[in-house]
């Protein structure tokens, strides 16, 4: 059973919750902004007061979370019924898998902070220009399933996870930590073994994001 089967209503009503969401789903967006300007700087190269700028922008997604638990946590204190408590619960648990996306997303900036190469993943490795690509996809994906109630586009999402982000990640991480993989210096490797590894985390907290469209909560993050 969806918990979320009520979203929309809720997010037209005018409570503490559905403000919860709405933040919550702002929040989503922008961290798809961030993690967008973040490839492209670390492509194309960016002076780094600008980088260190956007870098900042995630203490807006650090607000929004606060934001989203003072108002949960006051819906609670307020209301008498509590029938909808999971929707709440599910809200805070999804603001933290969007935050630690914030997270990685700044370790993407910082990795073009502080490697002098730009990492155009197409001129690199198949895998990851794939691994790239999905993530960017499912990215778009998932904020379309959330807002629309999707549960379609969230099953579609779930199929094919493993194989598609977290096998080849760990191929191309295995693969140098075995000394079977070189991408120039000892730098440039390590960068595009960082660089593998946050694509499959912000991978592995979209996939959670999309499990609360089609699992019960204490499902939330694992298989449907």
């Amino acid at each position: 059973m969806t918990l979320f089967k009520d979203i929309i209503n809720l997010w037209k009503a005018e409570d503490l919750l559905s403000q919860s969401w709405d933040e919550s789903y702002k929040m989503l967006n922008l961290s798809y902004e961030i993690f967008q300007q973040a490839l492209v700087y670390l492509q194309k190269g960016e002076n780094i007061d600008t980088l260190k700028a956007l870098k900042k922008r995630d203490k807006e997604i650090n607000e929004f979370q606060r934001e989203v638990r003072r108002k949960v946590l006051t819906h609670y204190a307020v209301e008498q019924d509590t029938s909808d408590m999971a929707d709440g619960l599910i809200l805070i648990n999804m603001v933290v898998d969007i935050e630690r996306i914030g997270d990685y997303c700044k370790n993407i900036l910082d990795l073009t902070i502080n490697h002098e190469q730009s990492i155009i993943s197409s001129e690199i490795s198949e895998d990851l220009a794939m691994i790239e690509e999905e993530v960017k996809s499912r990215f778009e994906k998932t904020i379309q399933a959330i807002h629309a109630q999707d549960t379609e586009i969230a099953q579609s999402l779930m199929k094919g996870y493993k194989e598609q982000m977290t096998g080849k990640s760990d191929d191309i991480v295995n693969g140098i930590l075995k000394n079977e993989l070189h991408f120039g210096g000892e730098s440039r490797t390590a960068s595009i073994a960082l660089y593998a590894r946050y694509l499959k985390r912000i991978g592995a907290h979209l996939k959670n994001i999309t499990t609360t469209l089609v699992n019960p909560f204490d499902s939330i993050g694992y298989k449907e």
